[in-house]
C-alpha cells in the first residue's frame, strides 16, 4: 500500500461532500482509511471535523482520533463531543491512546469524560494518567493477557481466550504468580504444541527483557530496537506487572525524538509546534539568537585586538572568514556524529576517548587537504606564498578545534547532564568563529608583520 499524501483534489472532494447530505459525506469517507481522515483533518476546520466524527462507525471514528497528532488537538475534538458519542469513542480507544488524548485536557475537562465511561475503563485510565508522558509509564496500554504460572495447558489456554476476547491484537502472554509479581514470557507457540499435561511453569521463558515504570522513553525504544521486540513489559519497583510498551508506540517516539533533536540542533525550542503561529516561533528562537548574537560579539572582539594587523594585511580579512566558516561546518559533521552515537549507546570512557581521537585525526587530515588548497590560491592569486602559509596553517588548526569540540563538547554536556543537542551547537560555533579568526591574525602577526617592517 502505498503512503497517503493530502492533494488538493482530495481535499476538494471531502469540502464538495460537506456541503451536501450526511448520507452522501459518508459514502465518500469508506473510500478513506482511518489515518489518511486524520490526515485530512489537518486542512479542515474544527465544525467539518466534529460533522465527520459524528458520522463515522465507532471503531473509524476511535481510530481516527487516534492518528490525529498531537499538535492538531485530537482532545479538544473529543471533549466537543455529545457526551454519549464521546464515551463510545473513548471505550473504544486502546488505554494507552485514550490516555494519551485525555492528558491534553483541563482536568475539568478529564473528569467529565472520565464520569460518562464505564468505571473499569475510567479507573485504568487514570492510573495510566499518573505517569509522565515521555516515561515507559506514559507509553504503555494496560490491557494484556496474564496467565498464572501455577495453571495447565487447559487453564492457561481458557484464560488467554477469555481475556482476548476484549483485545484487538497480542503479541506476548506474561506469565505472573498470585502477587501479580512478573515471572517470565510465554509465547503462543510454545503453549499451543505442548503436550496437554504440560504447565505453564514448565513452558515460561524466565530471561526476558522489561522496563520500569519511570524509564524514559528513549530507553524504552532503545531497548526495543536492540532486542528485535514487538512488546515489553512495564514493571513497578517491586516487580508488579502494570502493562506494555508495543513497536507501534516506539514508532511514534522515534519519530517524536527525531523531530526535537532537529529542532533542538537548530536552537529551536521543542515547545515550538511545527504548525505555530509566528508568536509562538519567535518566543521560541529569540532566546538563541539572543545567546548567538553575545558569541558573535566575542568573535568580533577578536578581531578588533588585531586592528592593526587587518589594516596592514587587508586580503586575510576576507581568508579569515573563509577559515571561519570551514571550521563551523566541520564541526556541525563531528556534533551530529557524536549526538548520534550518544542517543544510540551510553558511551563508556574509552567509547568516549575514542570518538574525540577519530575526530581529531579527521579534522586535522581535513584541515591539512584545505589547507594545501588555500595556500596554493593565496600563493597565485595574490603572490604571497607566506599569506598561504599562515592560512594553512590557519585551516589545519581551525579544523583540529573544529574536531575536537565537536565531538568533545556534547560529550561533557551529557556526563554534567545537560541535553547535548541543545546547548552544543552554540558553544562550538563560539569555539570555531573565535579561532576561526584568531589563527590566521595571529599566525600573520607573527608571520607576515615582520616580514613587511623589514
Amino acid at each position: 500500500m502505498q503512503s497517503f499524501e493530502i492533494d488538493k483534489s482530495d481535499l476538494l472532494r471531502i469540502e464538495t461532500a460537506l456541503e451536501g447530505d450526511d448520507a452522501e459525506l459518508e459514502l465518500v469517507l469508506k473510500e478513506y482509511h482511518a489515518s489518511e481522515i486524520a490526515l485530512l483533518f489537518e486542512k479542515l476546520p474544527q465544525e467539518a471535523k466534529e460533522r465527520i466524527i459524528n458520522i463515522l462507525p465507532i471503531d473509524v471514528a476511535s481510530e481516527v482520533i487516534a492518528e490525529m497528532d498531537e499538535e492538531h488537538r485530537p482532545g479538544e475534538l473529543l471533549i466537543n463531543l455529545h457526551p454519549e458519542k464521546r464515551s463510545e469513542i473513548v471505550e473504544e480507544l486502546d488505554y494507552d491512546d485514550a490516555t494519551d488524548i485525555i492528558s491534553q485536557l483541563d482536568e475539568d475537562e478529564q473528569t467529565e469524560i472520565l464520569k460518562d465511561i464505564d468505571q473499569e475503563d475510567a479507573d485504568s485510565i487514570r492510573a495510566l494518567l499518573k505517569y509522565d508522558e515521555d516515561t515507559a509509564g506514559g507509553l504503555m496500554n494496560s490491557e494484556i493477557i496474564k496467565v498464572n504460572i501455577g495453571l495447565d495447558k487447559k487453564d492457561a489456554l481458557d484464560e488467554i481466550i477469555r481475556q482476548s476476547e476484549e483485545m484487538e491484537e497480542f503479541y506476548t502472554i506474561y506469565v505472573v504468580d498470585d502477587a501479580n509479581i512478573l515471572q517470565g514470557i510465554l509465547s503462543i507457540k510454545s503453549i499451543l504444541t505442548a503436550k496437554a499435561d504440560a504447565h505453564v511453569s514448565d513452558l515460561v521463558n524466565t530471561d526476558f527483557v522489561y522496563v520500569k515504570a519511570d524509564l524514559d522513553q528513549e530507553e524504552v525504544a532503545g531497548l526495543i530496537s536492540q532486542y528485535n521486540l514487538t512488546t515489553i513489559p512495564v514493571v513497578d519497583d517491586n516487580m508488579k506487572l502494570l502493562g506494555r510498551v508495543t513497536v507501534d508506540d516506539i514508532i511514534d517516539v522515534m519519530e517524536q525524538e527525531s523531530t526535537e533533536d532537529i529542532l533542538k540542533f537548530s536552537g529551536v525550542s521543542e515547545d515550538e509546534e511545527l504548525s505555530g503561529n509566528w508568536k509562538d516561533a519567535v518566543k521560541s528562537r529569540l532566546p538563541w539568537l539572543v545567546i548567538n548574537l553575545g558569541t558573535a560579539y566575542l568573535a568580533a572582539s577578536v578581531i578588533r585586538h588585531f586592528d592593526s594587523t587587518v589594516a596592514l594585511i587587508a586580503p586575510i580579512a576576507a581568508y579569515m572568514t573563509i577559515i571561519a566558516g570551514m571550521g563551523g561546518n566541520a564541526a556541525t559533521q563531528a556534533l551530529a556524529v557524536t549526538v548520534r552515537r550518544i542517543s544510540l549507546n551510553d558511551l563508556t570512557d574509552k567509547q568516549s576517548y575514542n570518538a574525540v581521537l577519530k575526530e581529531f585525526l579527521v579534522g586535522m587530515l581535513n584541515g591539512a587537504a584545505n589547507g594545501v588548497i588555500v595556500f596554493f590560491i593565496a600563493w597565485f592569486y595574490d603572490a604571497d606564498p607566506l599569506l598561504g602559509l599562515v592560512l594553512f596553517l590557519a585551516m589545519t588548526g581551525n579544523l583540529i578545534v573544529a574536531g575536537l569540540t565537536g565531538a568533545s563538547i556534547p560529550l561533557i554536556l551529557k556526563r554534567i547532564g545537560i541535553d547535548p543537542a541543545v546547548a552544543s551547537s552554540i558553544i562550538i560555533t563560539t569555539f570555531t568563529d573565535c579561532a576561526g579568526f584568531f589563527l590566521p591574525l595571529w599566525f600573520a602577526s607573527k608571520l607576515l608583520l615582520p616580514h613587511l617592517h623589514h
